[in-house]
């Protein structure tokens, strides 16, 4: 094992939630690329999202424009219907990118998404994305839950 990832493993072992790269599809990602995807707390994938809690959403991305502005929209993909689900932060800014975007820089997005209780018992994919002042998406990912009781 290497020093890396020893270290992991004690952070794990200390009673931190530890975070597992989620595989992810790109769906468009126009103005960067996404580097990194991971959900908090999803020990296995699908990531199996419980009714009533929130799930911590990290994207790590480079930016191949600069923008002023970023704004997340997050839908749920059902049968090949999409359907909008809401999120406490639309602003990328307010989701730990610090604006303006610069061109080349990488960027660790962190936003929250919430299962609600209504929400039905399903398998699904969900769609993230992030869009810049000219509404292209700085990122677009795919990924894999499951929402369970």
């Amino acid at each position: 094992m290497d020093v890396r990832a020893g270290f992991i493993v004690s952070l794990c072992l200390m009673g931190f939630t530890c975070a597992v790269p989620v595989k992810f599809i790109d769906c468009g990602s126009c103005s960067g690329k996404v580097v990194m995807v991971d959900i908090s707390p999803c020990p296995n994938q699908p990531c199996q999202l419980h009714k009533g809690q929130s799930y911590s959403v990290n994207v790590t991305f480079t930016s191949t424009v600069e923008s002023k502005t970023s704004k997340a929209l997050v839908h749920g993909i059902i049968a090949g219907v999409s359907i909008p689900f809401p999120i406490p932060k639309e602003d990328g800014c307010q989701s730990g990118i610090q604006c303006p975007i610069q061109k080349q820089q990488t960027y660790h997005y962190q936003n929250t998404l919430p299962v609600k209780s209504e929400y039905p018992a399903i398998k699904l994919v969900v769609e993230w994305e992030l869009r810049d002042d000219n509404k292209q998406d700085l990122f677009c990912i795919r990924f894999p839950v499951q929402i369970v009781s």
